[in-house]
C-alpha cells in the first residue's frame, strides 16, 4: 500500500472509529439510564393536572370499591397503597367526618394543605404549598358522604442516584472519547511511520556507505510504493558514482599515460637530432656526403615529431569534440572498395597484402574523409606490428552494417584488448619495436569512429591475428553521394 493510501485511510479512521466507539458507549449509557429509569417504582408527579387526573381516577376506583362492598371496601385499597409506597403519594379517606382509610407517608405540610382545601366549597379543590399539593374531591353515596384527599410531592427534577448515574455516565462518555481518540492517533501513526521508517533507514544507510566509499552498496528494496522509484534512483546515482570515479580513475592512468608517452616518443627523435647537429658542429662528418646523410636523418626525425604533434593534436581536438564531422549518406561498400584500390600497391611494398572480400551493399551515414582516416591508421597499425615476411589483411563487410578489418599479426593479449585504443598504449613486446609508431593511431581510429555516432572494438582472430570490428549508422532508404565528393 503506497504512503498516498495510508494516509487516506488514516484519516478516515481517525474519524470513524471514534465516532463509531463514542455512538457504541452512548448507546450503552442511555440504555443503562432506560434500565435505571425502568427499576424505579412509584409516581412523579411534575404539576397539579398529574395530581387531578390521578386523583379522579382514583375517587372513580373507590366509588366502585364502595358501591360493590359497602362495608369491605378498604379490603380492595391494596391494589392503590402500591402507588403511595416511594413516598410521592399519600391517600386518606374520609367518611361521613371521620377518617376511613389512609396510606402513604404524612408530611409535616399536609394538616395545612387539609385545612386550605377544605376552606375552599367547592366538591374538588387544589392547593400547593412548595412541592407538596392536595387533590380533594367529595362524592356522595347511599350510605353517606366521603371525601378523597390526595396528597402528592412534585418532583421537578431527577433524584441524586439519577443524578450520579447520569454524571458517571458524562465522565466516562468523555474519558472513552479521549482514550479511543489517543488510542486511535497512537495505531494510525505506528501504521503510517513504520511504512516511512523503513525505507528511510535504508536510504540513511545507504548515504552513510556511498560516503565511506562503498561504491558497490545498492539498496534492495522491494517494496511498490513511493519510496521504490527514489531507491531506484539512488541505486542508479551509485553506479553512476562509480562509473565516474572509474572513469575519472582511467582518465588519470591516461594522461600519466599520455606524459610518458609524450616523453619518450619526443625524446628518441631529438636525441638522435641533437647527436647529429653535434656531430656536423664538431666536424665528425667531414665530406659532403655525411653531411647531407645527416641533414637527410635530422629532417627525418623532425617529420618523425611534426607528425607526432599533428597526431596528439588531432587527437585532442577529436577528444575535445573540436573536429567538425562532415556526415554524409553513402555506399561503404563502394567506398571500401576505392580505398584498398588506393592503398593497395603501397601497403604491397610494406609487406601486407590487402584483400576486400564479401563487402554487402551497406549505406551508412559518415564523415568520409575522417573514416578515410581511420582505415588509414587501422592498416598503418597491421603494417607496423606483422610479425611474417607478407602479411595480410582481409576486410569483410556484413549487410548488418558491420565492417570488420581482420590482419594475420601476432594478436594481444586478451586483458589488453580493452586499452588497445588508449592512448599510447602498446600491448606487448611484440608491438613495441622501434618502428612501432606513436601508439596514437588506434586512440584516433576510436575517437572519429565515436564522434561519427559508430562503434569500434577489438578481438583475437581465433586463427592468429588481431580483427578490427566497425559499426556506423546505418541507413535503410537514402540516395548515397559519392564519398569521394568533396563539396
Amino acid at each position: 500500500m503506497t504512503i498516498k493510501k495510508r494516509l487516506f485511510c488514516s484519516n478516515i479512521l481517525m474519524i470513524v472509529v471514534p465516532a463509531v466507539i463514542v455512538a457504541f458507549v452512548g448507546l450503552l449509557c442511555m440504555a443503562l439510564l432506560w434500565i435505571t429509569l425502568q427499576s424505579g417504582s412509584g409516581m412523579h408527579l411534575e404539576d397539579g393536572e398529574d395530581l387531578r387526573y390521578i386523583g379522579r381516577d382514583m375517587a372513580d376506583q373507590i366509588e366502585g370499591f364502595m358501591t360493590d362492598t359497602p362495608d369491605a371496601w378498604t379490603s380492595q385499597m391494596s391494589s392503590l397503597e402500591s402507588m403511595t409506597e416511594d413516598g410521592t403519594l399519600r391517600i386518606v379517606v374520609m367518611q361521613n367526618g371521620g377518617l376511613a382509610y389512609a396510606a402513604g407517608k404524612e408530611q409535616p405540610t399536609d394538616s395545612q394543605l387539609v385545612q386550605a382545601a377544605d376552606s375552599i366549597d367547592e366538591t374538588d379543590a387544589f392547593i400547593s404549598v412548595g412541592d407538596r399539593s392536595v387533590y380533594r374531591i367529595d362524592n356522595t353515596l347511599s350510605g353517606g358522604n366521603w371525601s378523597l384527599y390526595l396528597f402528592g410531592t412534585r418532583q421537578d427534577h431527577l433524584d441524586s442516584g439519577l443524578k450520579v448515574i447520569l454524571a458517571l455516565a458524562a465522565i466516562g462518555l468523555i474519558f472513552i472519547v479521549f482514550l479511543t481518540i489517543l488510542m486511535t492517533n497512537r495505531f494510525l501513526t505506528r501504521f503510517v511511520v513504520r511504512k516511512i521508517e523503513g525505507p528511510l533507514d535504508l536510504l540513511s544507510e545507504g548515504a552513510r556507505r556511498l560516503g565511506d566509499g562503498d561504491l558497490d552498496y545498492r539498496i534492495a528494496y522491494t517494496g511498490r510504493d513511493e519510496f521504490a522509484p527514489v531507491c531506484g534512483a539512488f541505486n542508479e546515482m551509485a553506479a553512476r558514482l562509480k562509473e565516474s570515479v572509474e572513469r575519472t580513475r582511467r582518465d588519470e592512468e591516461s594522461r600519466k599515460e599520455l606524459l610518458a608517452g609524450i616523453s619518450h616518443d619526443l625524446r628518441s627523435p631529438l636525441t638522435s637530432i641533437r647527436a647529429y647537429v653535434e656531430g656536423l658542429l664538431d666536424g665528425v662528418a667531414k665530406t659532403e656526403e655525411a653531411k647531407q646523410r645527416y641533414l637527410h636523418t635530422i629532417n627525418t626525425k623532425a617529420e618523425d615529431i611534426d607528425r607526432l604533434v599533428s597526431q596528439l593534436f588531432l587527437y585532442s581536438k577529436l577528444d575535445l569534440e573540436g573536429v567538425p564531422m562532415e556526415m554524409r549518406s553513402f555506399r561503404l561498400d563502394e567506398f571500401v572498395t576505392g580505398f584498398v584500390e588506393e592503398a593497395v600497391l603501397d601497403s604491397r611494398t610494406h609487406g601486407l597484402e590487402i584483400t576486400a572480400e564479401q563487402l554487402a551493399p551497406v549505406t551508412v551515414s559518415a564523415d568520409p574523409e575522417q573514416l578515410r582516416r581511420v582505415l588509414s591508421n587501422i592498416l598503418e597499425n597491421s603494417i607496423k606490428y606483422k610479425n611474417k615476411e607478407m602479411g595480410h589483411l582481409r576486410i569483410t563487410l556484413e549487410e548488418s552494417g558491420r565492417l570488420v578489418l581482420a590482419d594475420d599479426g601476432p594478436g594481444v593479449p586478451e586483458d589488453a584488448l580493452p586499452k588497445l585504443f588508449d592512448v599510447f598504449y602498446r600491448s606487448d613486446p611484440a608491438r613495441k619495436n622501434p618502428a612501432g609508431g606513436s601508439g596514437l593511431g588506434l586512440a584516433i581510429a576510436s575517437k572519429a569512429v565515436q564522434g561519427m555516432g559508430g562503434t569500434i572494438r577489438a578481438y583475437n582472430v581465433p586463427d592468429g591475428g588481431l580483427a578490427i570490428e566497425i559499426t556506423l549508422p546505418k541507413e535503410e532508404h537514402c540516395d548515397a553521394e559519392d564519398p569521394d565528393h568533396r563539396g
